[in-house]
């Protein structure tokens, strides 16, 4: 019986744990080319708008695009909001999922879902040559924390957007625009 159970000992290295990734379904696009680039870096998400699998996650990802006003209607509609405002884990926003995670928005005058004292704001051309929406590359600089490991200072991403969180004591990079 004890040779039994250390083979079954040894074999609980065998045993994986497989982080629970969940990206966030809500009235916003974007949600399928989030799982697809996750996928690309072999993590396998669920997309989800149940409560209790949001919050049994590890990581939640709460991507979108949309407009704000009309998006926290529907989350407060739902009770997505309460849902969203109450998880403790690791909780990353993407465009307007990030908009929406801050205390206030300029798109729509609305108030958002207040995780950061922020107020996201629209850009202002000071030139004739500055567009809004911004889309381009432009080069991150200031990063900081385990959300860009392995990136470096100077790196070019792509933006496409026309409101913007002012850097705060939460800004996990920044880059160059207008402001």
């Amino acid at each position: 019986n004890l040779r039994k159970l250390w083979i079954n000992v040894t074999n609980l290295n065998v045993i994986e744990y497989k982080m629970k990734v969940v990206i966030v379904k809500y009235n916003a696009g974007n949600i399928r080319s989030v799982d697809f680039a996750l996928k690309r870096l072999g993590v396998e998400a669920q997309i989800t708008d149940n409560a209790t699998e949001i919050r049994n996650a590890d990581k939640v990802i709460f991507p979108g695009v949309g407009e704000a006003h009309s998006t926290m209607s529907f989350l407060r509609q739902t009770g997505m909001d309460q849902l969203l405002e109450s998880l403790r884990q690791p909780f990353l926003g993407i465009c307007l999922g990030m908009q929406l995670m801050c205390r206030h928005s300029e798109e729509g005058d609305v108030d958002c879902l207040g995780m950061f004292d922020e107020e996201v704001k629209l850009f202002v051309p000071k030139l004739h040559t500055d567009k809004v929406p911004h889309m381009g590359w432009n080069q991150l600089e200031n990063i900081n924390g385990r959300l860009f490991k392995g990136v470096k200072q100077g790196e070019f991403v792509y933006f496409v957007h026309s409101y913007y969180v002012p850097v705060c004591d939460f800004t996990a990079a920044s880059t160059q625009y207008i402001v």
